[in-house]
């Protein structure tokens, strides 16, 4: 499968974004996703996941009450929703896909297999 973000760009804090990953492919049901990000100087970090039907959702603690990943196996499209965004969301933010037989979507990122070029997300103070 492979995976394209779109959506990022510059806001205010306390502004919002939408992400979308649109992924190709014909099993796109059968593939646990997530977003992640890394800021500059930092590592990449897990922000969100999605199990195959969403019927499991996990947050990283600093994104929880903020953000909402979502996704439509029909349109194959996973997307994060981004509100009362802080200058310290500024970062490159990745989808990513797990093909894995895991059951439960993980925040592991050595388990996505597939991953997106990225699309930057600048919070201004």
């Amino acid at each position: 499968v492979q995976v394209v973000e779109s959506g990022g760009g510059l806001v205010q804090a306390g502004g919002s974004l939408r992400l979308s990953c649109a992924a190709s492919g014909r099993t796109f049901s059968n593939y646990h996703m997530g977003w992640f990000r890394q800021a500059p100087g930092k590592e990449r970090e897990f922000v969100a996941v999605i199990g195959r039907i969403g019927g499991t959702i996990l947050y990283a603690d600093s994104v929880k009450g903020r953000f909402t990943i979502s996704r439509d196996n029909i349109k194959k499209t996973v997307y994060l929703q981004m509100n009362s965004l802080k200058p310290e969301d500024t970062a490159v933010y990745y989808c990513a896909a797990d093909g894995s037989a895991n059951y439960y979507p993980t925040t592991r990122q050595n388990e996505y297999d597939y991953w997106g070029q990225g699309t930057q997300v600048t919070v201004s103070s």
